[in-house]
């Protein structure tokens, strides 16, 4: 596995990529302490109609899954304008329900990470629809990069899909936190023996959409079961969303998900049934050489005896198993990989969107 957080601050690289933040939820504020401790992207702007700077600042310094920040976070005030002011990144905190209304421009921001979960779709006829990602544009930003996954915009996991990348796209998605943790290990399975079939389980940490306890959910009775006390079987569209990252495997992966009453670290089961012969041996073979080589950073490898939590602030968004994972006879395998679904998660988030930068001339590191 790779290390954990730094726990220190970073001169930021000349031409480093300008982004703005939309939401200052969970995903927000991880993407936030991220570009703390990179030198290639700086947060220039954050945008979130519920909060104000101090309280942002707060949050952003206080993490009850993820420790306390490890660096300075300050705020101040000109005029009537607040800025949080983190690990020497000026940020301009905006308060505006309308991305259309952000003034991305006045703080020169590239890109915008749209981490409200709301603003997820694109209307290719027009930018003028409420939730659409690509309104972020009206105030001056030229990209959106969408914190879950998107039925209309381009779908991405990084090193597995972005060979396929365009830049005229001006919004596209970082898929989900199982997505990026399953199609890696899809991808090598896939590549190396080839996959007829499978059904795919996430064991997933709880998330700030469940109830503390028992409440209504009229669409998912379940889910409106306690979090905290409950394993709660529900439905996820990331063995489905594959089919869109990695297209010959379209139609040939399913699964489901289990809630669990942890607050971060998450594990996938995949189960699957390969069209040539393959051993333990040569998955665990497979899975290392991926690690080391053209899935570095993304897959990680560990054959140690860790659980959930040894994985909390881990950079690697999928961490073969290789200990608990297993075969029945040549063809039909399970491999568990394990996954920060919050840390993991967001820094490939801010990958894709130093990628992208690169990518469209926009950064040039």
């Amino acid at each position: 596995m790779s290390e954990a957080k730094v726990d220190n601050s970073t001169a930021k690289k000349a031409g480093a990529l300008k982004l703005g933040i939309n939401g200052f939820g969970r995903i927000g504020r991880m993407v936030t302490r991220i570009c703390a401790y990179r030198d290639d992207v700086t947060i220039v702007g954050v945008n979130d109609p519920f909060l104000n700077a101090n309280y942002m600042a707060y949050q952003l310094k206080y993490d009850s899954s993820q420790g306390k920040f490890k660096g300075s976070i300050t705020v101040t005030k000109e005029g009537d304008i607040s800025y949080m002011n983190v690990n020497g990144m000026k940020i301009r905190v905006f308060a505006e329900r309308d991305p259309a209304d952000i003034k991305w421009g006045d703080v020169g921001a590239d890109f915008v990470a749209e981490c409200t979960g709301i603003f997820k779709e694109i209307d290719k006829a027009s930018v003028d629809k409420k939730r659409d990602a690509t309104r972020h544009l009206k105030g001056g930003a030229k990209k959106v990069i969408i914190s879950a996954p998107s039925s209309s915009a381009p779908m991405y996991c990084m090193n597995v899909n972005t060979d396929s990348y365009k830049s005229s796209d001006t919004a596209i998605s970082n898929a989900s936190c199982t997505t990026n943790c399953l199609a890696p290990i899809a991808k090598v399975l896939d590549d190396s023996f080839g996959i007829v079939e499978g059904l795919m389980t996430t064991v997933h940490a709880v998330t700030a959409t469940q109830k503390t306890v028992d409440a209504i959910n009229m669409k998912k009775v379940r889910s409106g079961r306690g979090g905290l006390q409950n394993i709660i079987p529900t439905s996820t569209g990331a063995a489905k969303a594959i089919g869109k990252v990695i297209k010959k495997l379209d139609g040939k992966l399913n699964g489901m998900a289990f809630r669990v009453p942890t607050a971060v670290g998450s594990v996938v089961d995949l189960t699957v049934t390969l069209k040539n012969d393959a051993t333990k041996d040569a998955i665990d073979a497979a899975m290392k050489k991926a690690s080391e080589g053209e899935l570095k950073g993304i897959l990680g490898y560990t054959n140690e005896d860790i659980v959930s939590s040894d994985i909390i602030g881990e950079t690697c968004s999928s961490i073969y198993d290789a200990g608990a994972s297993m075969t029945m006879g040549k063809k039909f395998v399970k491999v568990i990989s394990w996954y920060d679904n919050e840390w993991g998660y967001s820094s490939r988030l801010v990958d894709l969107c130093v990628f992208a930068a690169k990518k469209d001339g926009v950064c040039k590191l």
